[in-house]
């Protein structure tokens, strides 16, 4: 039997839960004030720290307060205990959840501030969330007094059977963890499949890789299947990439004053235009005796892939109109056709000029 509930007691109870608001609400003022001060570091550890106490700290006085307030009353053991058990889910809750945001922000800051790692990818961040949140669960069950050890051996048993029903899922898993750790693909690199997608990695998560076209639409490719294919990046090992740009001039051409003037036009480009690399040597390779011209090659340097379109076009227009004023000619394909009766039409390709002669020509049989 428990004693009558007296005035004392209500005061008892209403001074301890005016003490555990009063403490959450101190809490709350001294963490917001820490807060402005971890704003200023540079450090992000600090500021998630400070928020998980901003949503624990506070819960956890007004439960204090709740739990003193019914030990002050005349409860029977059963209600005491039920109340305990129910404020304790309730800081277990609280703390877990904060706890999971801290770990999840704490991964998301190591991975994007350290160069190599996973960047942007939520794979990690999501594994670590539900971990904890996993770990959480467990721990309420414990408190209400539910033996976990049933609980795993049933998720052991049943955990074969859910790996058999989801096993496209758990490949895409394992593939994007594999593709992570083997720093093959990280998000913000530039990507090629062999079957002709390309664009920025946005994201890995625990399913599907994400690619930004350069159009801006969004491939979404499982990674089962990105693990499987030929891929090539574009921003590893180095991010810095050279491109060749095919060009021809006539065979009537100095070629010293050619290579000579080429280079200039690349130096003014790698200088001048954003994206290009301005340390990059001017590099020109003659190769090839064509039908109607000599073939060579510009090598370009570029500090992004997506650069290239830019420092293409750019060099490009800047070399035709210094050609131009050097008189350096670049000649176009020329075509003579003959015709004859019968209609029986002989192409053939000759060297041409800036003009482009056909001759038609037509003689008796």
């Amino acid at each position: 039997m428990t004693r009558s509930l007296t005035v004392d007691d209500l005061v008892h109870a209403g001074i301890a839960l005016a003490a555990g608001l009063l403490a959450a609400f101190l809490l709350r003022v001294l963490l917001r004030w820490l807060a402005r001060h971890a704003e200023r570091t540079a450090w992000r550890g600090d500021d998630i720290l400070v928020e998980a106490l901003r949503t624990v700290a506070p819960w956890a006085a007004m439960a204090g307060g709740a739990a003193s307030a019914a030990a002050a009353l005349p409860l029977t053991r059963a209600v005491q205990h039920t109340t305990n058990q129910v404020l304790t889910l309730t800081v277990i809750l609280v703390a877990t959840v904060a706890t999971a945001r801290v770990v999840a922000d704490l991964v998301r800051s190591v991975t994007q501030s350290r160069s190599g790692v996973a960047g942007s990818a939520t794979i990690f961040v999501n594994i670590t969330r539900i971990l904890v949140l996993a770990i959480g669960f467990l721990i309420g069950l414990q408190t209400l007094g539910i033996s976990i050890a049933p609980l795993l051996t049933a998720l052991g048993v049943g955990g074969l059977a859910v790996a058999l029903a989801l096993q496209d899922t758990l490949a895409n898993l394992f593939a994007g963890i594999h593709i992570l750790a083997s720093k093959t693909v990280q998000p913000g690199d530039y990507i090629r499949l062999s079957s002709g997608e390309e664009g920025y990695v946005e994201d890995i998560n625990w399913r599907q890789t994400t690619v930004r076209e350069l159009s801006n639409n969004l491939v979404v490719i499982p990674n089962g299947q990105l693990a499987k294919t030929n891929m090539t990046n574009f921003m590893r090992p180095q991010q810095q990439l050279t491109i060749l740009v095919q060009v021809g001039v006539s065979y009537d051409s100095d070629l010293e004053h050619v290579e000579r003037v080429t280079k200039e036009v690349v130096a003014d480009v790698m200088t001048e235009i954003t994206g290009a690399v301005p340390e990059h040597e001017p590099a020109v390779r003659f190769h090839t005796f064509g039908d109607s011209r000599i073939g060579f090659t510009v090598i370009l340097g570029v500090a992004e892939f997506s650069d290239q379109y830019r420092i293409k076009h750019e060099f490009i227009k800047r070399l035709h109109r210094r050609y131009r004023e050097e008189g350096i000619r670049i000649p176009s394909p020329a075509r003579t056709v003959a015709l004859q009766q019968g209609t029986v039409l002989i192409p053939s390709q000759r060297d041409g000029s800036a003009a482009v002669d056909d001759m038609i020509t037509g003689r008796p049989v």
